[in-house]
């Protein structure tokens, strides 16, 4: 008994000198195997293969909301140069404070998109006179087709469900009404899954997903068809891989206006 308490200390000073120098020393982590099984069978990759490629890096927007390195800005406050008015003439849309005033008719980009990110941010005016669709209505179309629906949703003003703001206009509602008062900025968030199309036939629909003001409102949906008023849909129609977004000009009585508007193709 008397030699084991002499040899405590002992034990306890060693323990004390291994834990330090454990400290010291930097305990390195694989960065992946070679000798896991494939993560489903015939996959090309193993479960954390060493071999599989990391993803390119993305430098995100400075502040909430702002476009990350690789979006292309549609809309950054300073120029129209981006869009077009129907028949491909010069835009007409004004611009006042950095922001779009929608007047003069739809406008569309330049540039085609399919499957994309898109961030648009919007507001109506609450002096706007008339009721229901005629009140702060706006809307982007995906490909010139899919409309995400933009209308004043304050409490005075009610609408048929598919036409609310972020509905997929005439088809499916959105998950809740996520809208501010109309006279303030609607931040809308989008990721559009494209149809696919094969020899101008879609054999796959479209779906998407839309967050209004960090609210998902549509949850991965399909879309029916193109979107259109007071009709059913379907897609027995042919189509481009691609085409411009449209913006809405609905002629309300006091214009809609749009700011910090960019897309990322995906």
């Amino acid at each position: 008994m008397h030699k084991t308490l002499l040899a405590l200390p002992l034990v306890v000073l060693a323990a004390v000198a291994f834990a330090a120098q454990a400290e010291k020393k930097q305990i390195v982590y694989p960065l992946g195997y070679d000798d896991t099984p494939p993560i489903f069978p015939g996959s090309k990759w193993k479960v954390h293969d060493i071999a599989r490629p990391a993803p390119p890096a993305v430098k995100p927007g400075d502040k909430p909301g702002a476009p990350p390195a690789d979006a292309i800005v549609l809309f950054d406050g300073k120029s129209t140069d981006a869009f077009v008015a129907k028949d491909g003439k010069p835009c007409v849309w004004q611009i006042e404070n950095g922001e779009l005033i929608v007047n003069g008719g739809d406008s569309w980009t330049k540039q085609s998109f399919g499957s994309c990110q898109l961030h648009v941010e919007w507001k109506s005016d609450p002096r706007t006179e008339g009721n229901s669709q005629k009140k702060g209505n706006g809307g982007v179309f995906f490909m010139d087709r899919f409309e995400i629906q933009m209308v004043d949703n304050s409490p005075n003003n009610p609408t048929y469900a598919d036409g609310m703001s972020g509905a997929v206009y005439g088809q499916t509602p959105p998950l809740v009404n996520a809208t501010r008062p109309a006279g303030e900025w609607q931040t809308y968030d989008i990721i559009f899954t494209a149809p696919k199309v094969v020899d101008g036939k879609v054999t796959e629909p479209a779906h998407i997903t839309v967050f209004v003001n960090g609210v998902v409102v549509q949850n991965h949906t399909k879309i029916l068809g193109p979107t259109l008023h007071k009709k059913a849909t379907s897609w027995d129609v042919k189509l481009p891989e691609k085409a411009p977004f449209r913006f809405q000009d609905h002629k309300n009585s006091v214009p809609n206006r749009m700011r910090n508007i960019w897309v990322r193709p995906l």
